[in-house]
């Protein structure tokens, strides 16, 4: 049986590998350390939620991040899922899924009245287990980004 529940600091290594691994499945280099200090700065600031997949063996199957925010047309809390990621070996045993009902879950006990994501267009399975869990691709709004490239060459504000 899998066991989702919130990531304790206790579990920052693991959640750190996997990161690493969610990271390098979306083309970026590995960087554990990065990765390591990302995860400890979003469990030490409590700025996000990170559930965790553990299975019986006791092992971290996976992890899902979802970010609070608000939504100022439904003056009501939303979250943002922004990251999912089953380890290859323990992919097809229901561990993406058990992870998306428990951010179901945690959003809903938080009055949130939305999750939302966003996955890679050609990550199919992906979308098949979100649409078979209920999720409804967005056919009102388009969604725009605008990238952020850091200048090395200014000096921080103070």
């Amino acid at each position: 049986m899998i066991h989702v529940r919130r990531a304790v600091p206790e579990d920052l290594e693991e959640v750190a590998g996997l990161f690493d691994q969610y990271r390098v499945f979306y083309g970026q280099a590995a960087d554990l350390a990065a990765a390591h200090r990302f995860m400890a700065d979003r469990m030490e600031r409590s700025d996000s939620v990170v559930l965790v997949a553990e299975m019986p063996t006791g092992v971290l199957a996976g992890f899902t991040q979802l970010f609070p925010g608000f939504s100022s047309v439904a003056v009501a809390p939303v979250f943002i899922l922004n990251d999912l990621f089953v380890s290859s070996a323990q992919r097809r045993k229901g561990v993406g899924q058990a992870l998306l009902r428990a951010a179901a879950d945690f959003a809903h006990a938080a009055g949130a009245v939305r999750i939302s994501l966003a996955t890679a267009i050609d990550n199919r399975p992906a979308q098949a287990l979100y649409e078979s869990l209920g999720w409804v691709r967005n056919t009102q709004f388009h969604q725009y980004n605008l990238v952020i490239e850091a200048d090395m060459s200014r000096e921080p504000s103070a």
